[in-house]
C-alpha cells in the first residue's frame, strides 16, 4: 500500500520576506488551524530541562530562550473545505529562516544535527530574515517584520497546533512577542489569553488519545497516514482525511521546494531495526549506525510483533474477547518499557519534536529529535498534487537521520497528526466553536510526568505587564471580549 507524493513547501527568506507577506497573512487568516515548529541554535543543559520541578524546568527553558536563538520557523496552514467530501483540508506550508541580530549561543551538536538535515548556515546568516528578542522596540508594531508575523497569528485566533511544544512556545513568546515572565504560572496565563481558540499539543495526543506504539513525529506522522490510506482503502463509512496543496506559478514557483514523501510498506527481508531509534526517534550514532532507521520498516515491525502478540494470546485465551485486551508495545510508555541496553532518564526524549524538539540537539539523549519528513493523500485514494517536472522524483539516496527535518516539513507533519486525530474524535453534531480535539485541548505534554502542563489562567496567577500592553495592541481597549471570540 503507498500514499506516497510530493508536498510543497515554500521557502521564505529576506529576500522575498515582503513578496510573500501578504500571501502568509492571507493562509493564516483563512485557515481553521495553524501547525508550528522551530529549529533552535540549541537547549543549554539537558538534566535542567528535566528537572524534576516543572517550575524548574521553566525556568531552565526560559535561560535557553533568553541565550539561544531559534534558526528557522514552519508554520502549515490547514484550511477544511466545506464542498468536499470527508475532511478535505488546503494546506499552505511555509519555511522561514530566520536570523536573530543579537548574540546568541549555537551548540555545536545543534550544528552537526541540522548539517546533517541539510540546514544551510551560509543562507542563514546571508538571506535569514532579521529578528531581535524581547519587548518591543520602536518601529517594531509597524512594518513587514517578524513581531507583525506573530501578531497576525494572534489576531486570527486560530487553534495552534504543536508537537511535544513546550519549548517551542517558550521561543516564541521571547523571540516574537515579550521578555519571558519569571513564573510559569504567570507565562500559562498569557499564553491562555494570546491563543483563545486553544493549543493543541499533537505529542500529547498520539501517546494519551491516539495511543500509537510510538509518538515522535515521523513515526507518529507516518503511522497516522497509513492508518488513514487503509481506511480509505477499506471504503468504510467513516470520515477520512484528504489533502489538497496550491498549484505554484510565475515566480512563486522558484520559492518552492517540492519534498518527495515516500513509502516503503511490506519490504520483505530481514528488519535490522536499530531498538533505540525504533523507540525514541533518536539515536546516538546518527547517519553512523549500521542499524536501519527506516520508520516505515519499524512501523512494519511494530505490527507484526503486535499481531504475533495477537494470535498467540487468542490461542491461549478460551473465550475472553482479545480485542479489548491492550496489545504488547500498544503504547508509548510500554514500547520504551521494552528498550534494553542504554540508560532510559538518558535516552528519554526531551522534546520529542522536537522530539522531538527542538529538534536541534541530537547529542542529547534526553531529547529525541524526530525525522522530518513529508507526506499527504490529496483528493481521492492515490491523488496527487501537480509536481512540475523539475521537481526531484525521488530523495537523494543518502542515509539521513530520520527524514529531511525542516522546520517547514515537521509542522506540515504536526498538522497532518491532528488533522488525524480530530477525525478520530469529531463529533458530527458538535456546534463549529466547540474545541476540534476536546481532550487535548490547551495540554502540553511534559516529558516523564504523567499528567500535561495545562495551558489556563489561574485564580492565583496574574498576566504579565508586557502581555497586557500587547493585548491591548493586538484587540484594542476590549481585550477581554474579543479575545474570547473564536475563530
Amino acid at each position: 500500500m503507498s500514499s506516497s507524493m510530493i508536498v510543497p513547501v515554500i521557502d521564505v527568506q529576506g529576500n522575498n520576506f515582503k513578496e510573500l507577506w501578504a500571501a502568509m497573512v492571507l493562509a493564516i487568516k483563512t485557515s481553521s488551524f495553524i501547525a508550528i515548529d522551530t529549529e533552535l541554535s540549541g537547549l543549554g543543559s539537558r538534566k535542567a530541562l528535566l528537572a524534576e520541578s516543572i517550575e524548574d524546568r521553566y525556568k531552565a527553558i526560559c535561560h535557553a530562550a533568553r541565550t539561544r536563538s531559534i534558526l528557522s520557523l514552519g508554520f502549515a496552514c490547514y484550511k477544511e473545505l466545506d464542498n468536499k467530501a470527508d475532511s478535505t483540508y488546503l494546506v499552505q506550508i511555509y519555511n522561514l529562516t530566520l536570523l536573530c541580530s543579537e548574540e546568541y549561543i549555537i551548540e555545536p551538536q545543534s550544528v552537526k544535527f541540522l548539517v546533517q538535515h541539510g540546514f544551510d548556515f551560509n543562507k542563514q546568516y546571508a538571506e535569514g530574515i532579521s529578528y531581535h528578542k524581547g519587548n518591543d522596540k520602536d518601529g517594531d508594531a509597524h512594518g513587514v517584520n517578524m513581531r507583525s508575523l506573530f501578531l497576525e497569528l494572534l489576531r486570527a485566533n486560530k487553534p495552534l497546533v504543536v508537537h511535544n511544544g513546550l519549548i517551542d512556545m517558550v521561543f516564541l513568546y521571547q523571540c516574537f512577542y515579550a521578555h519571558l515572565p519569571e513564573r510559569l504560572g504567570t507565562f500559562t496565563a498569557d499564553l491562555s489569553q494570546m491563543f483563545p481558540s486553544g493549543i493543541y499539543d499533537t505529542k500529547y495526543a498520539t501517546e494519551y488519545e491516539l495511543r500509537l506504539t510510538a509518538s515522535y513525529l515521523e513515526y507518529a506522522y507516518k503511522k497516522c497516514k497509513l492508518l488513514n490510506s487503509r481506511d480509505i482503502e477499506g471504503g468504510g463509512n467513516g470520515s477520512r482525511v484528504f489533502l489538497e496543496f496550491c498549484k505554484y506559478t510565475g515566480n512563486m514557483e522558484s520559492y518552492i521546494d517540492y519534498r518527495p514523501c515516500l513509502d516503503n510498506q511490506n519490504q520483505d527481508g530481514a528488519l535490522n531495526i536499530c531498538v533505540q531509534f525504533s523507540a525514541y526517534g533518536w539515536c546516538p550514532n546518527g547517519s553512523q549506525c549500521t542499524m536501519s532507521h527506516d520508520t516505515d520498516l519499524i512501523i512494519q515491525q511494530d505490527e507484526k510483533i503486535k499481531e504475533d502478540k495477537r494470535k498467540k494470546r487468542k490461542r491461549k485465551n478460551k473465550k475472553k474477547d482479545s480485542k479489548g485486551a491492550s496489545e504488547s508495545c500498544s503504547s508509548p510508555q510500554e514500547k520504551r518499557l521494552h528498550f534494553e541496553g542504554a540508560e532510559l532518564d538518558q535516552a528519554v526524549p526531551m522534546s520529542e519534536h522536537q522530539e522531538e524538539t527542538t529538534r536541534a540537539e541530537p547529542t542529547d539523549a534526553t531529547h529525541v529529535i524526530e525525522p522530518g519528513e513529508t507526506a499527504s493523500k490529496n483528493g481521492n485514494e492515490e491523488s496527487q498534487p501537480e509536481v512540475p517536472a523539475e521537481a526531484p522524483d525521488r530523495p537523494k539516496q543518502k542515509k539521513v537521520e530520520g527524514g529531511t527535518h525542516r522546520a517547514g516539513f515537521d509542522a506540515f507533519m504536526t498538522g497532518y497528526i491532528f488533522a488525524y486525530a480530530r477525525n478520530q474524535t469529531k463529533n458530527t453534531e458538535e456546534s463549529s466553536t466547540a474545541p476540534l480535539v476536546p481532550t487535548c485541548l490547551n495540554k502540553l505534554f511534559l516529558s516523564g510526568k504523567s499528567v500535561p502542563l495545562h495551558v489556563v489562567k489561574s485564580t492565583f496567577s496574574k498576566s504579565s505587564k508586557a502581555h497586557v500592553h500587547k493585548m491591548d495592541y493586538v484587540w484594542g481597549k476590549s481585550t477581554a471580549v474579543k479575545a474570547k471570540g473564536n475563530a
